[in-house]
């Protein structure tokens, strides 16, 4: 009996022990996973304020670079951030506002056709480049041929200005005088007996 007794004291003992190791696993995980949700609240909100800070910049610059070449059109761009499947998303919105006060709004190349979402394109690009610090440099190669004639001036105008105030570079291949005219380097490329030779038009 004593035995027994013993032994079932000694089941009780060990129980009690793990039991007492158990509760401070629990306690040890818990105080973890508030840690945990107090790191990951944190990181949102950082991600938040950056992705805000962000947007704007992005609606600033896009609405100064379409109102520097499309003059005659009151457009602007405003982002719609939303959170999806966890992730934040956020769509460019054009907003163009008619002499009239009546104001549309989409998608740039639903709403508006070539000329604008082809800007609005380089204009992220630079603006890409600008906000990682990447070399100041921008390729073009016949990007800009969706532009109608009359805001090509402009372009011209406003990547020269790029140029002089970012101290960016833009290489463009085109076959657009009014372009060529706006650089102030352009050479003509033709092909000679399998080569191809550069020869200075402007500068």
């Amino acid at each position: 009996m004593c035995a027994r007794f013993a032994e079932a004291k000694g089941h009780r003992d060990n129980t009690a022990t793990r039991l007492a190791t158990v509760r401070k696993e629990i306690q040890s995980l818990e105080a973890e996973d508030e840690l945990l949700t107090l790191v990951g609240e944190l990181f949102r909100t950082l991600i938040d304020t950056e992705v805000t800070e962000s947007v704007q910049v992005v609606e600033r610059l896009l609405t100064e670079g379409l109102q520097a070449v499309f003059e005659d059109m009151d457009l602007q761009v405003k982002a719609q951030v939303e959170l999806q499947r966890g992730k934040v998303a956020v769509d460019l919105v054009t907003i163009q506002t008619q002499p009239n006060g009546v104001v549309t709004e989409g998608d740039s190349t639903d709403a508006y056709g070539g000329s604008v979402s082809t800007m609005e394109s380089v204009l992220l690009r630079i603006i890409v480049i600008l906000r990682r610090g990447l070399r100041p440099m921008l390729l073009l190669d016949e990007s800009l041929g969706a532009v109608a004639d009359q805001y090509v001036p402009n372009v011209g105008r406003f990547l020269s200005l790029l140029c002089s105030r970012l101290g960016m570079d833009v290489l463009a291949v085109t076959h657009n005088a009014t372009l060529v005219e706006a650089a102030d380097k352009a050479y003509r490329i033709r092909k000679v007996g399998g080569a191809a030779t550069f020869r200075e038009v402007a500068g």
